[in-house]
């Protein structure tokens, strides 16, 4: 079963939390911005296609071999990124969708409006990268 969402609705602090209506809203988010990066995939990799000629200038090739190098390492990020997306969609199915990982609170609507794949509420992920920050300067 799946709730019509409006395009004005934002989720609000006074309603209860992680309803059928919000779940609804931050999955059609996450779906969104998944569409999003696939369309950018797809045209970052029209474009390596078109680009992909010989360049008599080496020059012109080191300059477009670095590019491409550039736009290959920007679509494994966007990998890993619909891997997060799926992910946060899992939870919204599983109902675990909006809660901290390590303390199992809410995480705010702020902090899921602003990142969407959040799995640590702001205080945890605050206290997780004091911990890498700690073990980084070892």
């Amino acid at each position: 079963m799946s709730v019509e969402i409006d395009q004005e609705y934002r989720p609000r602090e006074d309603e209860p939390f992680m309803n059928e209506r919000q779940r609804e809203y931050f999955r059609q988010k996450l779906l969104q911005w998944k569409e999003d990066i696939l369309r950018e995939a797809k045209e970052t990799l029209q474009h390596l296609q078109d680009e992909n000629q010989n360049h008599p200038d080496i020059a012109d090739r080191a300059s477009s071999e670095t590019d491409r190098a550039i736009e290959l390492r920007a679509r494994d990020r966007q990998r890993k990124l619909i891997a997060k997306i799926e992910s946060a969609i899992e939870r919204i199915d599983d109902g675990s969708y909006g809660y901290c990982e390590e303390t199992g609170e809410p995480i705010s609507l702020k902090r899921l409006e602003a990142r969407p794949i959040a799995t640590l509420s702001i205080e945890a992920q605050e206290r997780h990268e004091r911990r890498e920050r700690v073990y980084r300067d070892d």
